[in-house]
């Protein structure tokens, strides 16, 4: 009997460890982790091409992109990126020395996936890291010549729209620079700007043509990050006030 209760608590710890997960399925649930948060940075509604979220899961920390299938997010299931994650538990007192695993998750990326949708664990292809070349420069927003060849109005005159649409067609911007125009009490606003990545501070110029003024100006950074509402026509007319 006194060996039957020496045996019960070996018994008891042994079945505890049996229970316990092991530091591999740990490590493999830190791996499934970052890969999670890399989907949820990814997330978003804005169309993007393939290459734009792959080169997007290629920049974030402890990421390796190994496929992606797919040619946009708003084109069929969207895009699916393979990457490739790590993570590390500590295997017991016993052995202090961490485990580490490699795994590979797929990450879909549409406007039907959730923003916390659990990443897929899948088997890593083969080859190295996929690369993808930097994203093109912007063009630049063309402030000397729109301040130089928008009309000038006289204090008791009214801002022509035909002629201001007529001026900025004639600077021949680049097809990337989106313009718009809006003709409002005798003024015209103007926005020049350029598509941004939905995170970032916006390119965009602004100008006014009036009675006696006529105005081009950058907004400050903070009305041009996303749903400030600085890169719009309405601001040309009626800027918002500046920043404290």
């Amino acid at each position: 009997m006194r060996r039957l209760l020496l045996l019960a608590p070996l018994l008891l710890f042994t079945a505890s460890c049996a229970l316990a997960p092991s530091a591999e399925d740990e490590a493999t649930d830190a791996a499934r982790d970052v890969a999670g948060k890399a989907g949820e940075r990814l997330y978003g509604q804005r169309p993007r091409t393939a290459e734009e979220v792959g080169r997007s899961a290629s920049d974030l920390d402890g990421v390796e992109v190994l496929r992606v299938t797919g040619t946009s997010t708003h084109d069929g299931d969207g895009v699916e990126v393979v990457i490739r994650t790590s993570g590390s538990a500590s295997s017991g007192w016993l052995t202090p020395e961490p485990v580490t695993v490699r795994r590979c998750f797929a990450v879909r990326v549409s406007p039907t996936s959730e923003w916390s949708e659990d990443p897929r664990a899948v088997d890593c292809p083969d080859g190295p890291p996929l690369t993808f070349a930097p994203p093109p420069e912007p063009p630049e927003l063309p402030y000397d010549e729109l301040r130089t060849h928008l009309p000038r109005v006289p204090e008791s005159g009214r801002a022509d729209e035909a002629e201001v649409r007529r001026t900025l067609a004639a600077l021949d911007l680049h097809p990337a620079i989106r313009t718009e125009v809006k003709a409002d009490g005798g003024r015209v606003g103007v926005l020049l700007s350029v598509q941004g990545n939905g995170y970032d501070a916006q390119d965009c110029l602004l100008a006014r043509v009036a009675p006696g003024a006529t105005e081009v100006w950058a907004p400050p950074r903070i009305q041009r990050m996303p749903g400030e509402g600085g890169c719009t026509v309405g601001n040309a007319l009626d800027p918002q006030p500046a920043p404290h």
